[in-house]
Formats: structure tokens, C-alpha cells, sequence
């Protein structure tokens, strides 16, 4: 069916900290550059983006001569670690930034749900912003109303698509989002983490439509996901990047098993440091996995309660604010979901504007052994969500099992029930 996208020697730079060289004659030295259509002389120096380590270079590789094709109504997978280039690369596939060097030759119109908040106009309804996302990718009025019905259908926000979307919950928002994207004629269609919004529910449901249109309607799908179970079952092939480069490309099991070896010899990321530039209404600034003695841990006895702190700056009160939590397993499969609604009390109704800090307690014996990953989202029943920061995969730990005594009953998942504990300062 011929190549649907074929991306050549593609890189993306930026630029952290000062926006200057530092130098007046740098900064001249690098207008004369670009003025003159030459490379830049100072990304000759970028750095590898490498989160954990402190660099000497203010110009990093978010993606660093990627090369590779996808076949025209093929799903391709893309997953790594956080900061390993996988929405960079998205943004860059879908035009919203451009490459620093290298080429992207793709062939029909491109649909792209990359966050929750983009591609929506916040003060247009949802009617209205359905026959908006139309027209921008080409379509005609009559061809966007052939759809109208269908789209709304399996939005399932029929009693509220005639309400401005700033009004819309998160759930709702990427619900109307997503199958605006998967039902307007497109050829390609690209999609980022933003479907963990979802409940599980919409989810799968969403993974069925992904299938139907890459399988039955032949369009190109690329798919970004921290679960790995969603990778598995829609893409045929996966990509896995790290540090901003390909790091292995194979049938989805082959480069699944690739990755998780990978991150099993690799050092848990059981700490998560704000490293955005962004202010958002409501972020997460900092979490941690802790054992009961308030220590920083990422490997924890099948007997042990694990803890997680949590720091939140809170920049304005939102109402019907909710956190979504859930664990998974290193496949992808969820094993603990739930949000603070489901919490007594919940506790998301005492944040107030300024720091809030959180502890998160898992009681022991719930988990079995294994590699576990624990995501944060927030939501809003009722305000505007566009500036909720929603980071995913925050932390990893291990839980193994050692010294468990024979005999011992281990509790269900099912009565397992996360407790929320609100506290004013840190005492370690």
C-alpha cells in the first residue's frame, strides 16, 4: 500500500535555562548563522537529554537522528521512559513544532490528539468545535455533518455538546476529543498518553475504534502509551526510544520484552522532580515512594506498606478538583485504579491555593512481587481543565517476597483501599 510516513536523519534541540548564548558575540555569532541559512554553530554542542544527569550544555537532543518508515494502514507503537522523546516526537510529526534538522515525508491529512486541552477552543461548544477541527483538517461543512451523529454517539456526551467545552470534565473533554480525531476523514492518526484520562471503559472502547479504523479503514495509526497491555494488543510493530534516539524497533512483544528488560536492570525511578517550565492552575512539584519510617525506598517486602508523598501547588481554587490514581504492573495492566471520590474522606477537598502536601498509603500484603508503576492525573467535574498538569508514569517501585510467613493470608485487590492523609510540613 506504499509508506504512509518515512522520517529521514529527524532531530529536535532546545534550548534550557537562558534563551541567550551568554554572550553578546555568541548571540551575534549565531543571528549571522541562521541569517546566512547555516546550522546553527552552538547545537554542535548539545547534550544527550539524559533527565537524571546534570549536563554542561544548555542546548540538549530532545530527538537525535531518528530514521524509519510505517506502511500505510499499519499501527505502530511508541514507548520509553518519561523524557525519553515520545511526545517530542508526536509534536513534531504533528506539525505543532518543527525539526531542528532532518525530514518527515507523510502521505494524507493528520488528525493528532497529543493532550488533554489541544486542538478544543475552550470558549466553543462541543457542537462548534466538532465542524472547527473539521474545516482545519480540510473538510467540507456537509462532509463534518455526515459524522456529527456518530461522533457524538460515541462520545457519549450527547446532553452537553451545545455547552462550552471549558465547562466539560476531563473524562468528558477527551472523550469528545478522541472520536473527533478517530471519525473525520483522516489518513493518519496520532494519538499521546492522554487516553489515561479516560476511564477503563472508554478506554478499551477507544483501543476497539483504533483497531477498526487502522484494520478496516486502512489509516495509519502512531500510538503513544505507558500501557503496555494498549501497545500489545493494537500495534503491530513497536518503536522503543531513549535519550531522544531509536534505541529498538520490532514486532510489539519482541520490543515490549525489550524495554521491560531493559528497565529491570535499570535503576526504579522512585522519585519524581517538577522539571517544567509551565504554571499551571494545579501541578504536581514533587513525589516519592517511602517505607513507614518515612524513607525514601523502591524495593519493598510483600509485608511492607508503601507510601507515596505527594506535593501539589495549588495557583487557584477549581471546583470539583479529583485526583486519579492508578498502579500497574510492568505489563501495562491496571491493578489498582481508583480516584479521590472513591477515597474517605476525600481528602483533594482540603487543597488549598499555595503547597499541599499528601501522604498516599498502600497497605502490605496486597501486591504480588513484581515491577510496579504508580500515575497521578487531575480532573475536574465541573471547571475548565486545560491547564491541569496531568503528569504519567510518576514513580516505579518493585515489591519482592522473602520473609513471608507460610500460611499467611494475603488480602484481595479488591478490598484494597488507598488512605490519604493530609499533613502541613515535612518532619524529615
Amino acid at each position: 500500500m506504499g509508506k504512509a510516513i518515512k522520517v529521514e536523519n529527524l532531530s529536535k534541540a532546545y534550548q534550557i535555562g537562558e534563551f541567550s548564548t551568554g554572550t553578546l558575540s555568541r548571540d551575534i555569532e549565531r543571528w549571522w548563522a541562521l541569517a546566512r541559512g547555516k546550522e546553527d554553530p552552538f547545537l554542535k554542542i548539545g547534550e544527550t537529554n539524559v533527565r537524571s544527569e546534570k549536563g554542561e550544555s544548555n542546548v540538549v537532543w530532545s530527538l537525535k537522528d531518528l530514521n524509519f518508515e510505517v506502511e500505510q494502514g499499519e499501527a505502530i507503537g511508541i514507548i520509553g521512559k518519561n523524557g525519553a522523546g515520545k511526545s517530542t516526537l508526536l509534536k513534531v510529526l504533528s506539525q505543532v513544532t518543527t525539526p531542528t534538522t532532518g525530514t518527515i515525508k507523510m502521505k494524507g491529512r493528520v488528525a493528532s490528539l497529543l493532550e488533554v486541552g489541544t486542538g478544543f477552543h475552550p470558549e466553543l461548544t462541543g457542537r462548534e468545535n466538532i465542524y472547527l477541527n473539521g474545516a482545519i483538517l480540510g473538510m467540507q461543512k456537509a462532509e463534518v455533518k455526515k459524522k456529527f451523529d456518530e461522533i457524538v454517539d460515541f462520545s457519549g456526551v450527547d446532553r452537553y455538546i451545545d455547552t462550552p467545552v471549558k465547562r466539560y470534565s476531563s473524562g468528558m473533554y477527551v472523550r469528545l476529543a478522541f472520536a473527533v480525531a478517530a471519525h473525520l476523514d483522516s489518513e493518519i492518526l496520532i494519538v499521546d498518553e492522554v487516553l489515561a484520562v479516560g476511564d477503563a471503559e472508554f478506554q478499551k472502547k477507544c483501543i476497539g475504534k483504533m483497531d477498526d479504523i487502522s484494520r478496516g479503514e486502512g489509516r495509519t495509526i502512531l500510538f503513544v502509551s505507558h500501557v503496555l497491555s494498549m501497545i500489545r494488543d493494537l500495534c503491530k510493530n513497536t518503536i522503543v526510544l531513549q535519550d531522544g534516539k531509536i534505541d529498538y524497533y520490532a514486532k510489539s512483544k519482541e520490543a515490549i520484552d525489550y524495554y521491560l528488560d531493559a528497565s529491570d536492570k535499570s535503576e526504579l525511578s522512585g522519585k519524581f522532580i517538577k522539571d517544567s517550565l509551565n504554571q499551571f492552575a494545579i501541578e504536581l512539584t514533587y513525589a516519592e515512594v517511602l517505607n513507614e519510617k518515612m524513607e525514601p525506598k523502591t524495593n519493598f517486602e510483600i509485608t511492607e506498606s508503601i507510601l507515596f508523598l505527594l506535593k501539589i501547588e495549588c495557583r487557584r481554587v477549581i471546583q470539583g478538583l479529583y485526583g486519579y490514581i492508578t498502579i500497574s504492573n510492568k505489563k501495562g495492566d491496571l491493578i489498582i485504579e481508583t480516584d479521590s471520590n472513591d477515597l474517605s474522606p476525600n481528602k483533594f477537598q482540603d487543597i488549598k491555593v499555595g503547597e499541599n502536601i499528601f501522604l498516599l498509603k498502600l497497605d502490605s500484603n496486597i501486591l504480588s512481587t513484581g515491577h510496579y508503576q504508580f500515575y497521578l492525573n487531575f480532573g475536574s467535574n465541573y471547571s475548565e481543565i486545560n491547564d491541569l498538569h496531568s503528569p504519567k508514569n510518576i514513580l516505579e517501585f518493585r515489591v519482592i517476597d522473602t520473609v513471608t510467613a507460610r500460611g499467611e493470608q494475603r488480602k484481595s485487590i479488591t478490598s484494597a483501599l488507598l488512605k490519604w492523609e493530609k499533613i502541613d510540613h515535612m518532619t524529615r
